[in-house]
Protein backbone atom coordinates (compact mmCIF):
# COMPACT_ATOMS: atom_id res chain seq x y z
CA UNK A 1 0.00 0.00 0.00
CA UNK A 2 0.93 3.35 -1.03
CA UNK A 3 0.84 6.09 1.98
CA UNK A 4 -0.06 10.03 -0.24
CA UNK A 5 0.56 12.90 1.60
CA UNK A 6 -1.46 15.87 0.48
CA UNK A 7 -0.57 19.40 1.48
CA UNK A 8 -3.26 21.92 0.77
CA UNK A 9 -1.98 25.70 1.35
CA UNK A 10 -4.42 27.81 -0.66
CA UNK A 11 -5.86 30.37 1.92
CA UNK A 12 -9.07 30.44 -0.56
CA UNK A 13 -11.92 27.29 0.67
CA UNK A 14 -13.82 28.08 -2.65
CA UNK A 15 -13.24 28.83 -5.96
CA UNK A 16 -9.23 27.57 -5.33
CA UNK A 17 -7.52 26.30 -8.57
CA UNK A 18 -4.98 24.04 -6.68
CA UNK A 19 -7.05 22.71 -4.16
CA UNK A 20 -9.73 21.23 -7.10
CA UNK A 21 -7.03 20.20 -8.82
CA UNK A 22 -5.42 18.51 -5.73
CA UNK A 23 -8.72 16.72 -5.14
CA UNK A 24 -9.02 15.49 -8.49
CA UNK A 25 -5.48 14.39 -8.20
CA UNK A 26 -6.34 12.74 -5.06
CA UNK A 27 -9.92 11.18 -6.50
CA UNK A 28 -8.53 9.57 -9.73
CA UNK A 29 -5.37 8.51 -7.45
CA UNK A 30 -8.07 6.55 -5.31
CA UNK A 31 -9.98 4.92 -7.98
CA UNK A 32 -6.61 3.79 -9.37
CA UNK A 33 -5.38 2.18 -6.76
CA UNK A 34 -8.35 2.45 -3.96
CA UNK A 35 -6.64 0.49 -1.42
CA UNK A 36 -3.72 3.33 -0.82
CA UNK A 37 -3.65 5.94 1.98
CA UNK A 38 -3.81 9.78 1.82
CA UNK A 39 -2.54 11.68 4.63
CA UNK A 40 -3.48 15.38 4.53
CA UNK A 41 -3.06 18.28 5.65
CA UNK A 42 -4.93 22.08 5.01
CA UNK A 43 -2.19 24.63 5.94
CA UNK A 44 -4.13 26.71 4.02
CA UNK A 45 -7.13 27.03 6.88
CA UNK A 46 -4.73 25.81 9.38
CA UNK A 47 -1.04 27.15 9.42
CA UNK A 48 1.62 25.52 11.13
CA UNK A 49 2.97 27.92 13.98
CA UNK A 50 5.99 29.79 12.88
CA UNK A 51 9.00 29.18 14.41
CA UNK A 52 10.79 30.79 17.26
CA UNK A 53 13.87 31.70 18.97
CA UNK A 54 12.25 29.25 21.83
CA UNK A 55 11.70 26.52 18.94
CA UNK A 56 15.04 27.07 17.54
CA UNK A 57 16.31 26.84 20.60
CA UNK A 58 14.59 23.46 21.49
CA UNK A 59 15.87 21.86 18.41
CA UNK A 60 19.40 22.51 19.26
CA UNK A 61 18.93 20.93 22.89
CA UNK A 62 19.87 17.38 23.04
CA UNK A 63 16.77 15.42 22.78
CA UNK A 64 17.13 13.98 26.40
CA UNK A 65 17.85 17.27 28.08
CA UNK A 66 14.50 18.65 26.77
CA UNK A 67 12.20 20.50 29.16
CA UNK A 68 8.51 19.58 29.12
CA UNK A 69 7.72 23.19 27.72
CA UNK A 70 10.33 22.45 24.90
CA UNK A 71 8.90 19.32 24.27
CA UNK A 72 5.50 20.69 23.53
CA UNK A 73 7.04 23.26 21.39
CA UNK A 74 8.45 20.97 19.17
CA UNK A 75 5.45 18.59 19.64
CA UNK A 76 3.56 20.39 16.29
CA UNK A 77 6.64 19.57 14.15
CA UNK A 78 7.25 15.98 15.48
CA UNK A 79 3.68 15.09 13.68
CA UNK A 80 4.42 16.96 10.38
CA UNK A 81 7.57 15.38 10.29
CA UNK A 82 6.67 11.55 10.91
CA UNK A 83 3.84 12.23 8.34
CA UNK A 84 6.39 13.38 5.61
CA UNK A 85 8.85 10.46 6.39
CA UNK A 86 5.52 8.12 6.72
CA UNK A 87 4.98 8.71 2.91
CA UNK A 88 5.78 7.48 -0.04
CA UNK A 89 4.20 10.69 -2.60
CA UNK A 90 4.22 14.11 -1.29
CA UNK A 91 1.43 16.03 -3.07
CA UNK A 92 1.87 19.98 -2.25
CA UNK A 93 -1.19 21.71 -4.25
CA UNK A 94 -0.73 25.43 -3.67
CA UNK A 95 -1.25 29.17 -5.39
CA UNK A 96 1.68 30.96 -6.12
CA UNK A 97 1.16 34.62 -4.24
CA UNK A 98 3.74 37.60 -4.39
CA UNK A 99 5.70 35.53 -6.97
CA UNK A 100 6.40 32.61 -4.45
CA UNK A 101 4.99 30.57 -1.59
CA UNK A 102 2.33 31.33 0.64
CA UNK A 103 2.95 32.43 4.50
CA UNK A 104 1.71 29.11 5.25
CA UNK A 105 3.33 26.79 3.27
CA UNK A 106 6.90 28.09 4.10
CA UNK A 107 5.60 27.53 7.88
CA UNK A 108 5.51 23.69 7.20
CA UNK A 109 9.20 23.78 5.56
CA UNK A 110 10.38 25.78 8.37
CA UNK A 111 8.42 23.23 11.37
CA UNK A 112 9.81 19.81 9.01
CA UNK A 113 13.57 20.97 7.86
CA UNK A 114 14.82 20.40 10.99
CA UNK A 115 18.39 19.27 12.29
CA UNK A 116 19.03 15.64 13.15
CA UNK A 117 15.29 14.66 11.98
CA UNK A 118 15.58 15.35 7.99
CA UNK A 119 18.96 16.32 7.90
CA UNK A 120 22.57 15.88 9.53
CA UNK A 121 24.87 18.35 9.85
CA UNK A 122 28.69 17.51 9.54
CA UNK A 123 32.20 20.04 9.24
CA UNK A 124 33.64 17.11 8.03
CA UNK A 125 31.68 17.03 4.89
CA UNK A 126 33.83 20.56 4.13
CA UNK A 127 31.80 22.77 2.33
CA UNK A 128 28.89 20.87 1.78
CA UNK A 129 27.97 19.72 5.45
CA UNK A 130 23.70 19.42 5.34
CA UNK A 131 22.93 15.80 4.14
CA UNK A 132 19.29 14.80 4.01
CA UNK A 133 17.98 11.70 5.88
CA UNK A 134 14.90 10.88 3.80
CA UNK A 135 14.89 10.18 0.18
CA UNK A 136 13.21 7.59 -2.29
CA UNK A 137 9.94 9.42 -2.30
CA UNK A 138 7.84 11.30 -5.42
CA UNK A 139 6.95 15.14 -5.41
CA UNK A 140 3.83 16.29 -7.17
CA UNK A 141 3.68 20.19 -7.51
CA UNK A 142 0.23 21.25 -8.51
CA UNK A 143 0.19 25.37 -8.99
CA UNK A 144 -1.53 27.87 -10.05
CA UNK A 145 -0.72 31.50 -10.63
CA UNK A 146 -2.32 34.85 -11.86
CA UNK A 147 0.40 35.96 -14.33
CA UNK A 148 2.05 33.29 -16.95
CA UNK A 149 5.42 32.69 -18.32
CA UNK A 150 7.61 31.35 -15.17
CA UNK A 151 8.81 28.50 -16.65
CA UNK A 152 12.24 28.17 -17.97
CA UNK A 153 13.47 30.67 -21.00
CA UNK A 154 9.74 32.45 -19.97
CA UNK A 155 8.85 35.73 -19.93
CA UNK A 156 9.00 35.72 -16.38
CA UNK A 157 11.24 33.02 -15.59
CA UNK A 158 13.34 35.06 -13.15
CA UNK A 159 9.96 36.16 -10.93
CA UNK A 160 9.29 32.08 -10.82
CA UNK A 161 10.10 32.36 -6.49
CA UNK A 162 7.57 28.75 -5.78
CA UNK A 163 8.73 25.64 -7.99
CA UNK A 164 12.66 26.50 -7.83
CA UNK A 165 12.30 27.09 -4.05
CA UNK A 166 10.48 23.86 -3.25
CA UNK A 167 12.43 22.13 -6.06
CA UNK A 168 15.86 23.21 -3.96
CA UNK A 169 14.35 22.17 -0.53
CA UNK A 170 12.84 18.72 -2.19
CA UNK A 171 15.86 17.13 -1.05
CA UNK A 172 15.09 17.60 2.39
CA UNK A 173 11.96 16.36 2.17
CA UNK A 174 13.33 13.46 1.04
CA UNK A 175 12.35 13.66 -3.33
CA UNK A 176 14.27 11.82 -5.90
CA UNK A 177 11.62 12.69 -8.51
CA UNK A 178 9.57 15.99 -9.29
CA UNK A 179 6.71 16.00 -11.68
CA UNK A 180 4.88 19.57 -11.97
CA UNK A 181 1.30 20.67 -12.82
CA UNK A 182 0.72 24.64 -13.40
CA UNK A 183 -2.26 26.49 -14.72
CA UNK A 184 -1.48 30.22 -15.81
CA UNK A 185 -3.31 33.38 -16.41
CA UNK A 186 -5.43 33.33 -13.75
CA UNK A 187 -6.01 36.88 -13.78
CA UNK A 188 -6.52 37.14 -17.44
CA UNK A 189 -9.39 34.99 -17.73
CA UNK A 190 -9.03 34.19 -21.39
CA UNK A 191 -8.75 31.55 -23.58
CA UNK A 192 -5.07 31.00 -22.28
CA UNK A 193 -7.00 30.39 -18.77
CA UNK A 194 -9.05 28.14 -20.26
CA UNK A 195 -6.45 25.99 -22.15
CA UNK A 196 -4.33 25.97 -18.95
CA UNK A 197 -6.56 24.34 -17.30
CA UNK A 198 -7.20 21.85 -19.79
CA UNK A 199 -4.00 20.68 -20.25
CA UNK A 200 -3.52 20.24 -16.35
CA UNK A 201 -6.73 18.22 -15.88
CA UNK A 202 -5.80 16.27 -18.60
CA UNK A 203 -2.20 15.66 -17.49
CA UNK A 204 -2.96 14.02 -14.19
CA UNK A 205 -3.95 10.46 -15.39
CA UNK A 206 -0.95 10.20 -17.14
CA UNK A 207 0.74 11.42 -14.22
CA UNK A 208 -0.49 8.85 -11.95
CA UNK A 209 0.33 6.13 -14.01
CA UNK A 210 3.42 6.90 -14.61
CA UNK A 211 4.15 7.25 -10.52
CA UNK A 212 2.12 4.06 -10.00
CA UNK A 213 4.25 2.21 -12.47
CA UNK A 214 7.35 3.38 -10.95
CA UNK A 215 6.19 2.34 -7.59
CA UNK A 216 5.69 -1.01 -8.44
CA UNK A 217 8.50 -1.29 -10.25
CA UNK A 218 11.70 -3.44 -8.22
CA UNK A 219 13.76 -0.01 -9.37
CA UNK A 220 11.62 2.17 -7.67
CA UNK A 221 13.43 4.74 -5.30
CA UNK A 222 10.94 3.99 -3.14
Amino acid sequence: MTAILHIDASARKERSISRTLGETFKHQWLTEKPADRFIYRDIGSTPPDFISESWIAAVFTPEEKRTDEQNLLLALSDVLIEELSEADVIVISTPMYNYGMPASLKAWIDQIVRINKTFTFDLNRGDFPLEPTLSGKFLVLITSCGEFGFEENGARETMNHLGPHLRTLSKYLGADEIHEINVEYQEFGDKRHKRSIESAYKSIPELIKRITKKLASPESPV
